[in-house]
């Protein structure tokens, strides 16, 4: 089975400033920090230079805010629930109902 591949940082990479200060951040820039389009980066002065990083301080779980409000009830029965219909029965289930 192949591995994923392992993601190396170039040495280094070169972007060009517009005339509106924006920058093109180079794909193996993007590939080795792991982001795409609509993700934030973080420039963090070190050493009389920046240092460019993912930014970290967005909440991971912000997206499944509220998931249990919606039209399928509150709790964590609904959730149960509606995770059923979404993938169907299976031995997981019985371990759920203590069977």
């Amino acid at each position: 089975m192949p591995s994923e591949p392992t993601k190396i940082a170039p040495r280094f990479a070169v972007a060009k400033l517009t005339s509106k200060g924006q920058i093109t951040v180079p794909v193996e820039v993007r590939r080795a920090l792991g982001v795409k389009s609509g993700d934030k980066l973080r420039f963090e002065a070190q050493n009389g230079g920046f240092r460019l990083v993912r930014d970290a301080s967005e909440n991971p779980f912000e997206k499944w805010r509220g998931i249990g409000n919606g039209p399928m009830g509150s709790g964590p029965d609904a959730v149960r629930e509606w995770m059923h219909e979404i993938r169907g029965y299976d031995e997981y289930d019985d371990l759920l109902a203590g069977h």
